[in-house]
């Protein structure tokens, strides 16, 4: 059973939250918290939260299960170019230069490794 959460307008460049994306995509859930815990950049708190999020949410849809039974892993981390704000910047000679500002948004989908226990029907002809 997955579990998805989604976070919008991220005002990071899609750029440099793809780096932090890399470095979590197919980890375990307790594994990538640590990482992001002790990440320098300035997009691992926010990919943190979202981590969390995601594992909330997979609480949520599976209340009889534990996580630690569970062995969640990071099935999926896609991050796309959000809006772009446009700001003007003085330059010489009286002219003016574009700022792009960029933000991201970010998907993260959260899977557990245990297989779904599946009722099957025996066909058997007598």
């Amino acid at each position: 059973m997955e579990a998805v959460a989604k976070l919008n307008n991220v005002p990071t460049s899609p750029r440099k939250m793809r780096t932090i994306a890399d470095l979590i995509r197919g980890e375990r859930v307790y594994k990538a918290l640590g990482l992001l815990k002790y990440q320098a950049k300035k997009g691992a708190p926010v990919m943190e939260k979202l981590l969390r999020s995601a594992i909330a949410n997979w609480e949520n849809k599976n209340e009889g299960s534990r996580i630690e039974d569970a062995d969640l892993f990071i099935k999926e981390v896609k991050v796309d170019g959000g809006r772009i704000l446009k700001r003007l910047r003085p330059a010489p000679q009286g002219r003016a230069h574009r700022i792009r500002k960029r933000s991201n948004h970010i998907t993260l989908v959260v899977d557990s490794n245990v297989p779904v226990e599946v009722v099957e029907e025996s066909n058997e002809k007598e």
